[in-house]
Formats: C-alpha cells, sequence, structure tokens
C-alpha cells in the first residue's frame, strides 16, 4: 500500500492527524455557522428558518406556530420577523416565547374566518392562555384586515353557515380580535402598531404584570373596536401610547364577581374614540382598586374623556385621575352606579379624585368623519353636563373634584328641549338603573355644567365651569346629596348673573369662597 507522503517530512506521522484536524475544524465551522443561522443571537431565532413566507400570499398558521412551539420547547427566546408580508390565521403563544415584528415587518390576519379559532370565546388572530414570560415587541405592525374578515362572516351568516343574530347588522360574535391573552403573567407589548381588528383589539384578560408601552392602535375597521380592554388583571402598566379606535379607547372591565382589576397605572397615553376616551366599565362583576391615570389625553371622542361606572354590583375604589386634557368631547366626566346585571350584588363606588383637568365640550358630533361613526341617540336634548349619577340608597361617595376647567358650548334652547328645576322636573329624571351606562341615557338634564344626584361627601375645589353662550340651566344641580363643599368654584357665562347652584332635596351643602 502506497503511504500519502506527509508535508511535516517522511516517517513523520502527522499527515493522517493533520488531515483528521482539519475535517473536523471544517465541522466545527460550519456547524457554528448553522447555529447562527439559526439564531440571531443565543436566544433569538429567525421567522425564515422556519419556512415562514413574507410574500403577503403564503398562509403560514402552521409554521409560525411550529416556530413558537419548537422555541417553547427550547426553554424559550425570540422569534424575529424581517421586512415583508407574514399571512397567518390564529396562533397561540407560549411561556417564554417573545414575537418581535422588526421595523417593516407586518403581521397579517387572513381574510378567511375559518382561519381563526372561532369555536372558542377567545376568537383572535395572537392568543395565549396561562402562558408566562410572553410578549410582542418591535417596531412592526399586526394588521388584522378586520373589515375583510367581518363580511367574510356577515356573509357565512348569510348564507345560513354559521348562525348569528346579526343585532344592528353585525355579528356579535366569533369575530376575532388582533390579541387575546388569558390568564398570563408577566406580558409585554411594546413599540407596535396594531390595525384594523375585526373585534376589540386587544384584551388582556386576568391577567398578572402587564407591561403597555409605546405601542399604537389605530382601528376604525369596524364596530366594537375597543382599542385596549384590560379585564380583572392586576399589576399593570400602559404608557407612551396612541390609541385610535371607533369604539372605548382605553377600557377597563371586570367580567368575574370573584375577580377585579387592581394596581393599574395609565401615564402618558393619547386617546381618540366613536365611543369614551377613558372607560371603567360597562362590565363591571368584580370592580376597579388602585387605579392612577395621569397625564393623558383625549380628543374627537362621541361620548365621555372619562367615564367610571359600576352597572353590575362591582366595587370602585380608589381612583385617581391626574391632569386629563380633553379636546373636542361629547361629555367629560360620567360617574354612574347602576343595577343591571348584579344578580343581588350591590354596586359601590368610593374615593375617586379627578384633579388638574381640562375638557372642551363639543357643540356638534365630536367624532363626525370616523368611517365607524357612535349613533345618533338619546334626541331631544341640549349638551348634557358631567355627572355623578348614583341610585337611591345606593349613593357614590367621598369623589374629589380638584383645579378642574370644563368648557361648555352653551346655548342650549328650552324650545327645543327642556327640564327644570321645580321638584316635579327633577323627579321626572328616571333612574334607569337597568340601562346600559352612558351620560345621555337621562335625555335631558337641568343642568349645564355639573347634575349630581344620589351622593355623598363630593368636593369641588378650583372648579370652573365656562359656558360661550348664554344657558336656560344652572351650572350645577344637586339633587339628593347627602354633604357636599364648593371652594373656589367660579362660573363663566354671557348675559347677567343668575343663580348656578340649584339644591334640592339635599343636606349638608357648603359654599366657600
Amino acid at each position: 500500500m502506497t503511504q500519502t507522503p506527509s508535508p511535516f517530512g517522511e516517517g513523520s506521522g502527522m499527515g493522517l492527524k493533520t488531515t483528521y484536524s482539519m475535517n473536523k475544524l471544517k465541522l466545527l465551522t460550519l456547524t457554528f455557522a448553522l447555529f447562527c443561522f439559526l439564531r440571531v443571537s443565543a436566544e433569538e431565532y429567525k421567522a425564515s428558518v422556519f419556512g415562514i413566507k413574507s410574500n403577503g400570499t403564503t398562509l403560514n398558521t402552521t409554521a409560525i406556530q411550529q416556530a413558537i412551539d419548537y422555541i417553547h420547547e427550547k426553554g424559550g427566546g425570540t422569534l424575529v420577523f424581517y421586512v415583508g408580508r407574514y399571512l397567518t390565521g390564529n396562533i397561540q403563544l407560549k411561556s417564554n416565547v417573545t414575537l418581535r415584528l422588526e421595523e417593516g415587518a407586518i403581521l397579517v390576519g387572513s381574510t378567511n374566518i375559518y382561519d381563526y379559532n372561532i369555536h372558542t370565546p377567545y376568537s383572535s388572530l395572537v392568543f395565549a392562555w396561562q402562558a408566562e414570560n410572553i410578549g410582542i415587541t418591535g417596531k412592526g405592525v399586526i394588521d388584522g384586515q378586520g373589515r375583510a374578515v367581518a363580511y367574510h362572516l356577515i356573509d357565512q351568516v348569510h348564507k345560513g353557515i354559521i348562525a348569528d343574530e346579526l343585532k344592528y347588522d353585525r355579528p356579535a360574535t366569533r369575530r376575532p380580535r388582533a390579541i387575546y391573552f388569558r390568564e398570563c403573567k408577566n406580558v409585554e407589548i411594546s413599540g407596535i402598531v396594531i390595525r384594523n381588528s375585526a373585534d376589540w383589539v386587544q384584551v388582556y384578560d386576568q391577567c398578572q404584570n402587564l407591561r403597555i408601552d409605546g405601542i399604537t392602535v389605530e382601528s376604525k375597521a369596524f364596530w366594537n373596536n375597543d382599542g385596549l380592554d384590560i379585564v380583572d388583571c392586576k399589576d399593570v402598566k400602559v404608557t407612551n401610547s396612541f390609541i385610535d379606535a371607533s369604539d372605548d379607547a382605553i377600557c377597563f372591565k371586570s367580567h368575574d364577581a370573584a375577580k377585579m382589576c387592581e394596581n393599574v397605572e395609565v401615564r402618558n397615553c393619547v386617546a381618540r374614540s366613536g365611543a369614551s376616551g377613558i372607560k371603567f366599565g360597562t362590565v363591571t362583576a368584580g370592580g376597579y382598586k388602585n387605579f392612577k391615570i395621569i397625564n393623558n389625553k383625549v380628543y374627537d371622542t362621541y361620548r365621555s374623556a372619562i367615564t367610571i361606572a359600576t352597572p353590575d354590583g362591582g366595587v370602585v375604589e380608589n381612583i385617581l385621575v391626574d391632569s386629563l386634557y380633553a379636546y373636542n368631547t361629547g361629555n367629560a366626566i360620567y360617574l354612574r352606579i347602576g343595577a343591571r346585571w348584579n344578580k343581588g350584588r350591590t354596586g359601590t363606588m368610593n374615593d375617586v379624585t379627578i384633579r388638574n383637568m381640562y375638557a372642551e365640550i363639543a357643540a356638534g358630533k365630536a367624532d363626525a368623519g370616523y368611517e365607524y361613526e357612535g349613533p345618533v341617540e338619546d334626541l331631544p336634548r341640549n349638551i348634557s353636563p358631567a355627572s355623578i349619577v348614583g341610585l337611591p340608597g345606593q349613593d357614590i361617595s367621598r369623589v374629589l373634584l380638584s383645579n378642574i376647567h370644563l368648557v361648555y358650548p352653551g346655548g342650549s334652547n328650552p324650545y327645543y328641549a327642556y327640564r327644570g328645576t321645580k321638584p316635579a322636573d327633577l323627579d321626572s329624571i328616571p333612574e334607569m338603573p337597568a340601562a346600559y351606562p352612558e351620560f345621555s341615557q337621562f335625555k335631558e338634564l337641568p343642568a349645564w355644567g355639573f347634575y349630581v344626584r344620589h351622593a355623598r361627601n363630593i368636593t369641588f375645589e378650583n372648579v370652573t365651569l365656562t359656558a360661550k353662550e348664554k344657558e336656560y340651566r344652572p351650572a350645577i344641580v344637586f339633587d339628593d346629596v347627602k354633604g357636599a363643599v364648593l371652594q373656589g368654584v367660579t362660573y363663566e357665562e354671557p348675559g347677567r348673573g343668575k343663580k348656578q347652584l340649584h339644591v334640592s332635596q339635599s343636606s349638608g351643602v357648603v359654599q366657600k369662597k
């Protein structure tokens, strides 16, 4: 047998060893290169490695789910999407997995309703259940293509394939949200843009330690497009975000009587809405506790800048709203106790502070020009005042309004709609305990600035109420109020001075300079 000469000299025995070493080095180099290809870094994986296509036409549902499952099984990491359009149906995020959408990456929802988990109450594009340490981050976009999805669902209903009552000519169920996370812990949503959901844009239900920062929501594609729904969650921070929605922009809900939303902070956000800007409710089975709503702006909003309601037997306590600025909104403040679905429970509202607030109330329809405007309803009525309205025997208590300036258009017309301040006029205002809680529900109210009924221990401190045109109504009406202090309250209205505070069936109402 002829031996291959060694480059290290005849008889050295180094040739075979060197060849083996060089092959081993090549193998290690190829392995390392493959490892680098699979992972952007130690815990980051490129979406393309899993066969996920960015062409906008290939349905990637299975491939994306396989990638999430793989990363989850390997102990966690980040699935990274780069520039492109990634078409998908419903995917489920699992523990220790983050989706990162880089700038230019768009996660596009399928327009086929059967690509979603429509046979569950949690129909959504991105779903998570009892997962921990999860998130969606980056500068990319989630586009639900909601209008096309909803229209496809309606088509299936009309054909009799899917059963739905089509209330108000729209499907009540099965429309997918963009994001639905249920009973998850340690959740981060940051930087992303979410567009065009077929239903509520994002729902975080019974989650704990939720952080939402720097996101943008643009969702006016269909009805009921709540921008952000926080349901029975604990330890939540929502910061530096912009939300433009055709329904309530930032909404807190409580669906479970044994749960509640608590320890929540919303700071430095801007909201535009076809309904309410910032809203507690409507469903309030458990309640809300320990909230800070600080330095936020609301504009072009059809209903109230801030609504706090408990119509379903829930508890509301220790709520701080500080530095809220509202422009062109249908109403400023609405606090309400109701009895709609309370099932024998008694709703309560205590210790609410609203301070350092400025609001300009629209003379017309504040959401005019939206693709889906709020309905014209509860007419005839003139412009409604801010309101604090409990129920007989269920007073809203310990409310502080401090450093508030509300600007109204004024000019109410008593020949169009009239409500006087005589006892019979005030008694004719319906209680409406079972009605949907909305500032306009009572139709005409007897005040242009504030209407307070069934309340106790209410403080007005440095409050200015401005009417740009003359009003036939007084600025403030108290009806069944037990204990109120008005200090530094200023009324600005054209024309001769008139009595601006009317008190009826009340006690302990004190005015101070």
